[in-house]
């Protein structure tokens, strides 16, 4: 075992890893917080049977890759990898989450009727011809982008997502910010 990592005592707490390894607390943070999500917007799909709709499908992509980036810092920082390109993962980890939440804010705006969605997900069905294939899409039940299948204290799951993207790419934004402080250190 190395010498020098043998004499530092191990960080007591939560509080203890951010002052010692702010980029490692930051990526543990999305990655639970990020799980956090997923789980919770599984919970709602598959137990209390909320369909998602193409935008929701679409606003899970910044978690499904922010999570195992998260997880590839914390590891790397323990195995010594470069500083560089654990910046750069939680660069990526940031904007990621910065897109999602303009992609989350786009969907509770479309919740909302504040602007149209996507046409296939808020657009009207009028269009298809009549006859078998208007009867089978109407038997077939598709999640629309424009209604919002919950909402707790005025907000829809969309309206979370956007406070809770946010609030990722801020903590991992600040890990970025305290990794860069200790490279030029």
């Amino acid at each position: 075992m190395d010498a020098k990592l043998s004499s530092r005592p191990p960080p007591q707490s939560y509080a203890a890893v951010l002052r010692a390894r702010p980029m490692t607390a930051a990526a543990i943070a999305v990655a639970v917080g990020g799980s956090a999500t997923i789980l919770g917007a599984w919970f709602f799909q598959y137990v209390l049977g909320y369909m998602p709709c193409p935008l929701c499908f679409e606003q899970r992509y910044a978690y499904y890759f922010g999570i195992p980036l998260a997880v590839l810092v914390v590891l790397g920082e323990s195995a010594g990898a470069s500083r560089k390109v654990l910046l750069l993962a939680l660069l990526a980890i940031t904007a990621g989450m910065l897109w999602n939440t303009g992609l989350s804010a786009f969907h509770a705006g479309v919740e909302w009727k504040w602007w149209p969605g996507p046409r296939d997900c808020s657009g009207p069905l009028d269009s298809l011809s009549s006859g078998g294939l208007l009867q089978n899409l109407q038997s077939i039940h598709v999640a629309r982008c424009d209604d919002a299948a919950w909402r707790f204290l005025g907000l829809s799951l969309a309206g979370y997502d956007v406070l809770i993207s946010l609030t990722l790419a801020v903590i991992a934004g600040c890990g970025l910010r305290a990794g860069l402080r200790q490279s030029r250190a």
